[in-house]
């Protein structure tokens, strides 16, 4: 990841829970930097900036309308947050990941690459990719705790791949889900305030 942006300098890390932010495509790490303030302080957060150039901003990946994209990509892009994590994640008492609508897709991504890795996920305005590959490999031990927050009008993500991830939470994770009508393709401070509470339970307490 060559563009990280911190909520905390090097020396004040140490022995924090760890939250990696990942936004969406077609943007940068700036829009997951505003969510900070809004979060819990016991966390340091890390906003990282996607691989893949997308006109002047950025993405993980690339899709279409449909969301279909080429899963070597997916691969590439997940290999490089894990092996980032990886270079990090000692200094930290846990890792817990956060993704905005597709970052969303990647943060699911990594939770079933990496089942043991994360402590929790977060997914904002997002989705879970339908991939057979995935899907073959779905196994956790313990069902992972999860956020989903979404406005039901989302025009952006469409109906089959919201009714793929709300069908994949519900069979494979401890599912926490909120709507917000009105929010639109977007983040609020009402999410954030119920995100908070979901990482002060399954993660702080």
């Amino acid at each position: 990841m060559e563009t990280v942006v911190w909520s905390r300098p090097e020396g004040q890390r140490a022995g924090t829970p760890l939250l990696v932010m990942m936004h969406g495509y077609g943007t940068d790490e700036s829009r997951m930097v505003r969510l900070f303030e809004y979060l819990p302080q016991e966390f340091t957060f890390a906003a990282l900036r996607a691989p893949m150039p997308i006109g002047d901003q950025w993405g993980w990946f690339l899709l279409d309308y449909f969301l279909a994209n080429d899963f070597a990509d997916v691969i590439s892009a997940a290999n490089a947050v894990q092996a980032w994590i990886n270079s990090v994640k000692e200094q930290h008492s846990s890792v817990t990941l956060m993704g905005y609508s597709q970052g969303m897709a990647m943060a699911s991504t990594l939770m079933r690459l990496h089942p043991d890795s994360h402590k929790a996920v977060v997914g904002l305005s997002g989705f879970v990719l339908n991939n057979e590959l995935l899907s073959v490999t779905d196994s956790f031990d313990e069902k992972p705790p999860f956020f989903w927050g979404r406005d039901r009008a989302d025009l952006v993500i469409n109906d089959d791949a919201v009714a793929y991830t709300a069908e994949w939470l519900e069979k494979n994770t401890r599912l926490t889900a909120r709507t917000y009508p009105g929010m639109g393709h977007a983040m609020s401070r009402t999410e954030m305030v119920d995100v908070s509470a979901f990482l002060r339970h399954y993660v702080l307490r």
